[in-house]
């Protein structure tokens, strides 16, 4: 009897131990939601485009062009998207991505295809979602590629009012507070915010950025982090609450006889992601696409 009860006691502790280390590999989440490690996570990927002048090849020409720069940093998020798929399986991917921009297009034939661009598993059947699979890749590269053809033969560029999209729409459209996903939002930029129904300053503090801007505010002068600090330059902040959402900032491209620009853009977005809860968070300047590929991987990982 002592010997029976021993090898139960013994078989206890085991299987004990192993379910305190089942549960320290889960990340924590709130009360009352499953407990998911991180890479049983579903994907959430939003990617906020803007189609501002900085891809017009006259005014910022670039080998490959900005907006073959876009269509590339596009192709490796279906990549990554896909690859989840495949590790996940039929039953169990249910990830989201989708293409946006603030504020929608005046074209109505943009809007009718970037509607085209937004993916989400979460309510399919396995066949649907393997119909998915193998048209990804056209569906995201041949609707791309004629956005950037409207956009570019109207010439019609208003800016991109990403500040606006933070104060009203991203809560709405790039988090879910499902523990299950993880969201990531990806700004594709030059990193000069600026829209022309969005000028407000409150102090040192703005819904923009431009070169202009940095020039009348003194930030081109050596001593502009001491500057930028003391008088509280900055985005105005009008969201907290954003702890539940990755920040992926890409193609920043400082004007090219201000190249110091890059380094005040960057304490203007760093500045605003903390103020706004984002704990992770990158900022990139535009690159050669094999090496903006890696700085996605690195920062999925």
């Amino acid at each position: 009897m002592k010997k029976l009860i021993t090898i139960l006691g013994i078989t206890f502790l085991v299987l004990t131990l192993l379910q305190c280390k089942k549960e320290e590999s889960t990340t924590a989440t709130p009360k009352g939601k499953s407990k998911v490690t991180t890479n049983e996570q579903q994907l959430n990927i939003t990617i906020l485009l803007d189609l501002s002048d900085r891809i017009e090849p006259a005014k910022y020409p670039a080998s490959p062009e900005h907006y073959q720069r876009d269509e590339e940093i596009v192709k490796n998020f279906v990549d990554i998207f896909k690859n989840d798929m495949n590790k996940k399986g039929g039953y169990k991917a249910k990830g989201k991505m989708k293409i946006i921009f603030s504020p929608q297009p005046q074209d109505a034939d943009i809007n009718k295809i970037a509607s085209e661009l937004n993916i989400d598993l979460s309510g399919m059947q396995p066949a649907e979602k393997k119909h998915i699979f193998n048209d990804l890749d056209n569906k995201f590269s041949g609707n791309l590629k004629k956005i950037y053809d409207l956009t570019l033969s109207q010439k019609n560029y208003v800016g991109s009012d990403i500040w606006r999209f933070f104060k009203n729409d991203v809560k709405d459209y790039a988090v879910t507070e499902d523990s299950n996903y993880r969201n990531i939002l990806v700004i594709i930029t030059d990193g000069y915010l600026y829209h022309k129904d969005s000028k407000i300053q409150d102090k040192n503090r703005t819904s923009y950025l431009t070169p202009e801007s940095i020039a009348q505010n003194g930030l081109r002068n050596n001593n502009w982090k001491q500057k930028f600090q003391q008088d509280d330059y900055g985005f105005i902040t009008t969201i907290k609450d954003l702890q539940n959402l990755e920040v992926l900032v890409l193609e920043v491209n400082p004007e090219k006889n201000y190249l110091n620009d890059e380094d005040v853009i960057k304490a203007y977005l760093s500045k605003w992601f903390e103020e706004m809860g984002i704990k992770k968070y990158e900022i990139y300047n535009s690159d050669l696409p094999v090496n903006t590929k890696t700085r996605i991987e690195k920062f999925l990982k």
